[in-house]
């Protein structure tokens, strides 16, 4: 087999600028670094039809803005140049802040567990950035590329992508809005799939509900409960020993009886399925694998093995259409145990005890022609998970044509939208990952994927009380709503929390329900036109700068919610920053100091359904009320989108499409019809007007849907009566209302309690975050001009730590330390933290930490194991102990990473991930200093150390992550002679 590899074509042509053509419509233009290097770009798999971005057409304009390159080591450097005040947005599913200035991504879908808002590559890959000018006009960017590419946005209004050559760039715009190049965007990538409308419910997860008695268990306790609720999750535990397509005979033995079950209470049920097939002769997908050669292939041409949950695993090569058709037979039969939805995890692909966390970007995968056809694993390894996506969405269509299918994929690429949902993947149970969620739902829908939301609550850790229900407050708004939580946690159910926290999420999930038919309508704009459900609160008024960098509200549509993110902070106590124009703020009656605060914009009508306990409850008959907000032209619209909520028959014609509007005149208020599409005949059932007046006030009226409706305005005397006397009741509902308890500590020993605010030393060019309560770990460090997370961390292990002994994880690591002094950065002065924890038999471990102002690239950590009490009779010294520090550093890019130091003797190391564990003591210690390398980053982290305290150096390569130990000699300690380590961190530029 012979694989093109895409190097540079044109190896003369090293600059310049790119050469442009207008293809698909007007404002959308390709550039190419050449014309060779145009023909030498593989097909696109982002757009629906890859002949759309080879296809010129006719147009009298030329781009605004047009790119440079520079062709360099076969990496392919494209730059563009903004107007000074230019935002940026996109960049697909990414944490930390909103607005992107400042940031640096890789797109490399990637297992990422516990993720923090410096994580450079998390599960999905979309090479894309929205570029908002200061105007308000807007420009999309995509760089049309599957490899691992570097978006790098860290100087002002300066755009640039870096991956291997050759690869085009396609710009849409500028128009004259943020929502307009979405659009755009979605005539070239598609749109999202239209979601059956149940799948707009409530789903509530776990890893995992331990078999059908206890689904059961759960499912009925929702219902007698009346908290709504919509489906229930079955992760990886329901199989036969990890083995996709299977269920366990003892847990599951009846999956059909059980969803039967489900269907009758009003759940649908989703499965997990996995790409990881045990190698198992005897295992029918195995067998059937093996026989039809659908598996990728190593580089010596046999089948690739990789660890994963089953053990040994082979991977379907989803890149070949006989491979798709395969899957989606098996997951057509599938379906038949009464299957509602599948959950494609672990799709990156991940893989066991790879340091990489995937699988060699030397593996063979045999592509169709019009996909790019045979190339290494670097070239597909970012479409891996959305062509699995593809085959799930398409086995689950064909076993039913009259149900559309429902398909989560933690991983994806732009265009994934077309065939499945996603979410932001491992996130933890903490303020931070609540905070981020919101940003983190924005980004992907400004990137191509509207049907998105995080785990509400967190997956890692415990999540208190308030944490929790604040979470649910926040979640029950966003596109998609799901509460899921690993194992060896507590249980993280609505009712889990206390009844304060149980009527917080009631409440919450009621307002869900009540704008499920908002909600419907915004997905079916976005399936028919490209538009978004969820939207930054910018999109109101592109022009404001004051709304741009906003991350702690969104918009559904016109609806705006405002929410706290912040643990001591409740949503009535922000002070809300509002787009221009008017925006009234309303409840129904469920204001609460843990629920987000609603306003909906002038001149707008939403739908609103009755409160319902499942999407199946609901009826055409139901009565419908339409919320009003006039505008100051005295006038409103909205629109109403109706079907069976399944299937496809609204392809046919077979739906309402209903346009109301409103009108003032003087006093009185006219509601009415104004156009309507489709072939569905109006239901008889009663309409409900709410016209919001301000200040919480409303004055409503009663008709018949299709009649047309008047509300006569009351005086402004009245108007201002009605006003004082709803905020007077809004007030007394919030003095009545049951306040989550902050409670901070979870009284258990399962988890870990991640929801306290870790200390934050931010100084210079670092910024560190430190949990003392817990071994007074390291959590994060990051390195504000590289934008570099190095420390791979969870809350409750990993980081950088510190142990006393020889021992893995031996006393030191674990136990809550005290703060002894904490001194924030002063003119002139350092940030510096000092802690301490007992260690036992008297001793300590003490650490101080400190960015010195006068050196502000270094930060430094001066440790010591310090006798405090030890007894006279052992003569004033203690037990044998050694100080040995543990940091575990992140390796963004694995294949491009190593280590190099000079040793005392003055011989030279360079040693790589494949070279195992190694220690290096004597004369072949490092000379005081070592260094972890990024060739893709350009830049090192150097680790110096007194060479006179350290004993021993350890290297230890992990699964995407490496250990730089630093060991002391192992002695008894004295209050005369302790142990001491003292080292310092600075990150540097690659010559």
């Amino acid at each position: 087999m012979t694989i093109r590899e895409g190097e540079a074509v044109a190896a003369d042509v090293t600059a310049g600028d790119m050469i442009f053509e207008p293809i698909l419509e007007e404002g959308v233009f390709r550039f190419d670094c050449s014309a060779n290097d145009r023909d030498a770009a593989f097909p696109s798999i982002s757009f629906v039809d890859s002949k759309d971005r080879d296809m010129l057409i006719t147009s009298h304009h030329v781009p605004s803005y047009i790119p440079t390159y520079q062709c360099l080591f076969g990496q392919q450097i494209v730059k563009l140049e903004l107007p000074a005040g230019t935002s940026f947005y996109g960049t697909g599913e990414v944490s930390g802040q909103l607005e992107r200035t400042g940031k640096r991504v890789f797109t490399w879908n990637t297992d990422a567990w516990g993720y923090g808002p410096g994580t450079t590559s998390l599960y999905q890959s979309h090479p894309w950035v929205l570029a908002v000018l200061p105007s308000g006009e807007s420009l999309g960017i995509l760089a049309d590329t599957t490899r691992r590419c570097e978006i790098d946005l860290r100087n002002q209004s300066k755009v640039q992508f870096t991956a291997l050559s050759s690869y085009p760039v396609i710009t849409f715009g500028p128009f004259a809005s943020p929502g307009a190049v979405l659009t755009s965007l979605s005539h070239a990538i598609g749109t999202v799939f239209m979601p059956p409308k149940w799948s707009l419910g409530y789903h509530q997860c776990r890893w995992s509900y331990e078999s059908d008695n206890r689904v059961r268990e759960i499912t009925s306790t929702f219902r007698e409960k009346k908290i709504p609720c919509d489906v229930v999750w079955m992760d990886i535990d329901y199989m036969d020993g990890f083995r996709c397509f299977t269920f366990d005979k003892d847990r599951f033995s009846d999956p059909k009886s059980l969803v039967d079950s489900l269907h009758q209470d009003g759940f649908k049920a989703i499965w997990m399925l996995d790409p990881g097939i045990k190698r198992e002769e005897g295992y029918f997908v195995f067998d059937s694998g093996a026989k039809s050669d659908v598996w990728i292939k190593a580089a010596d041409g046999t089948p690739f093995v990789g660890e994963v949950w089953p053990g040994p695993c082979v991977f379907p090569d989803f890149t070949q259409s006989k491979v798709r058709h395969w899957w989606a037979q098996l997951v057509h039969n599938f379906v038949s145990n009464g299957v509602d939805g599948i959950w494609n995890d672990m799709n990156e692909p991940a893989v066991f005890k790879s340091v990489t966390k995937t699988m060699p970007e030397s593996n063979i995968h045999r592509g169709d022609d019009e996909l790019g056809g045979v190339q290494n694993h670097s070239h597909y390894h970012n479409v891996y998970g959305m062509l699995m996506a593809r085959s799930t969405y398409e086995g689950m269509k064909s076993a039913n044509e009259n149900k559309r299918p429902f398909v989560l994929t933690r991983a994806g690429f732009v265009g994934s939208q077309r065939y499945a949902a996603t979410w932001t993947g491992d996130n933890l149970s903490n303020w931070d990952h609540l905070h981020m969620s919101i940003s983190m739902v924005l980004q992907l829908g400004l990137s191509g994927q509207p049907l998105s939301g995080p785990d509400i609550g967190g997956f890692a850790g415990n999540a208190t009380p308030k944490l929790f229900g604040r979470w649910m407050g926040i979640g029950a708004m966003f596109p998609f709503c799901r509460g899921h939580s690993e194992m060896d946690t507590n249980d993280h159910e609505p009712w889990s929390f206390g009844e304060e926290c149980e009527e917080v999420c009631r409440l919450a999930l009621k307002r869900r329900y009540r704008f499920l038919p908002h909600i419907y309508t915004l997905f079916y704009m976005a399936h028919k036109m490209g538009t978004l459900v969820a939207s930054p609160t910018f999109f109101a008024d592109p022009k404001d700068p004051r709304l741009r960098t906003l991350e702690n509200s969104f918009l559904l549509g016109p609806l705006l919610v405002c929410a706290s993110s912040m643990p001591h902070q409740e949503s009535n106590d922000l002070q809300h920053v509002l787009p221009k124009g008017i925006w009234l703020s309303f409840d129904f009656d469920d204001a609460h100091r843990d629920l987000p605060v609603l306003f909906l914009q002038g001149g707008s009508i939403i739908p609103l359904g009755p409160p319902h306990q499942h999407v199946g409850e609901a009826t055409l008959s139901d009565d419908l009320t339409l919320l009003v907000a006039l505008n100051e032209h005295g006038t409103a619209k909205g629109i109403l989108f109706e079907d069976d909520g399944d299937g496809y028959k609204y392809l046919e014609g077979e739906y309402l499409l209903t346009h109301y509007i409103a009108e003032r005149e003087s006093s009185l208020v006219t509601i009415r019809v104004h156009t309507e599409e489709g072939s569905w005949k109006r239901p008889k059932r009663r309409l409900h007007v709410m016209l919001l007046l301000g200040g919480g006030a409303m004055v409503d009226a009663w008709g018949m849907d299709g009649d047309t409706i008047q509300i006569t305005l009351p005086s402004e005397d009245e108007v201002s009566k009605m006003v004082a006397g709803s905020e007077k009741k809004y007030n007394a509902r919030l003095e009545t209302c049951k306040c989550i308890p902050d409670v901070e500590e979870i009284s258990s020993h399962k988890g870990v309690e991640l929801s306290r605010t870790p200390i934050e030393l931010k100084s210079g060019e670092w910024i560190a975050k430190v949990v003392p309560w817990i071994g007074g770990r390291i959590i994060s460090m990051e390195h504000v001009p590289s934008g570099t997370q190095w420390l791979h961390s969870r809350i409750e292990i990993n980081g950088y730590e510190e142990y006393s002994g020889r021992e893995y994880r031996s006393a030191g690591c674990t136990e809550d330390y005290t703060v002894i002094e904490r001194n924030l950065e002063h003119a002139g002065e350092e940030e510096s933290l000092m802690m301490e924890g007992e260690i036992g038999g008297g001793l300590v471990l003490q650490r101080l930490l400190s960015i010195r102002k006068d050196n502000p690239k270094v930060f430094q950590i001066d440790s010591s194991i310090v006798a405090r009490k030890v007894g006279a009779g052992s003569g004033g010294f203690s037990r044998l102990v050694c100080l040995r520090a543990h940091p575990t550093f992140s390796l963004l890019h694995p294949t491009e990473s190593f280590i190099s130091f000079t040793a005392v003797d003055g011989s030279k190391q360079e040693l790589w991930p494949d070279s195992g564990e190694q220690t290096f003591e004597g004369n072949l210690l490092p000379n005081g200093e070592w260094s972890l390398w990024d060739k893709c980053l350009g830049v090192g982290l150097v680790n110096r150390f007194n060479v006179k305290e350290v004993f021993k150096c350890m290297i230890h390569w992990g699964t995407g992550t490496v250990n730089l130990e630093l060991w002391s000699e192992e002695r008894p300690v004295s209050k005369a002679y302790p142990l001491k380590i003292s080292h310092e961190y600075e990150v540097v530029r690659m010559s």
